[in-house]
């Protein structure tokens, strides 16, 4: 059952609307406050067949104002990339103990980065962090020898996305405490970016659709003309 709070943030919008990106956020951020600063994300769904090679839609992004998440990073790193990773401030650094944590259900982090020369080891984890999103790719910038670079854009308000089997998009925007300019910017630069992946062969429709949500909020849907061309500005 619905709670007070939700079925009032309910009431506020219209569902059968597609609001502007400024009303969106000026909305949710008047939704009946919770107890802890709620998550808001963006969810877009494309028109894209994920199935296909070339329609996997899988990149990241520095959020112009951050993510407002706290991120734990793994870096699997050993000799002088090991010590760089703890300069940099990664929370678990290691390659064998990790791997062998990781084995034994262990996933308590929000990133991990390799060096390219411990892939072969850590290649053997991917049917566990794959299904999770936390498989290093060299395409989101997580195997790479620069891993002061990787660590730093991390905890600097780094995402990653990735379309699911339902040619979906859930990306974090940052919290409901920001700004509601900051947050707009941030989710305007998501935008722009899942624009920059559109497949060169698709034909059709690209993004479907998009909607705005905080945790525990409804979904606010969204003008997608309009909110693409203000990502193209």
């Amino acid at each position: 059952m619905a709670s007070k709070r939700y079925k009032k943030a309910h009431e506020m919008i219209d569902k059968e609307k597609r609001y502007e990106l400024d009303e969106a956020v000026k909305i949710l951020k008047e939704f009946p406050k919770t107890k802890f600063d709620e998550t808001v994300e963006i969810h877009m769904n494309l028109g894209v067949d994920p199935r296909k090679a070339d329609q996997q839609i899988r990149n990241s992004l520095i959020l112009p104002h951050g993510s407002g998440k706290s991120v734990k990073v793994l870096v699997f790193a050993d000799g002088n990339k090991a010590d760089e990773a703890k300069e940099a401030g990664a929370d678990f650094i290691g390659v064998d103990e990790y791997i062998e944590k990781i084995n034994s259900g262990w996933t308590d982090f929000d990133v991990a980065i390799s060096t390219p020369n411990l892939m072969s080891k850590i290649g053997r984890l991917g049917r566990i962090l794959g299904p999770r999103g936390l498989m290093p790719n060299p395409k989101v910038g997580t195997v790479t020898m620069d891993i002061k670079k990787a660590v730093d854009d991390s905890k600097g308000g780094k995402i990653t996305y990735r379309i699911d089997k339902f040619s979906n998009l859930h990306i974090i925007a940052g919290k409901v405490s920001f700004e509601a300019k900051k947050l707009k910017e941030n989710i305007v630069a998501i935008i722009s970016a899942v624009l920059r992946e559109r497949p060169a062969a698709l034909k059709g429709i690209y993004i479907k659709s998009i909607a705005v949500t905080s945790t525990m909020g409804p979904g606010i849907k969204l003008d997608v003309t309009s909110c693409t061309l203000e990502a193209k500005k």
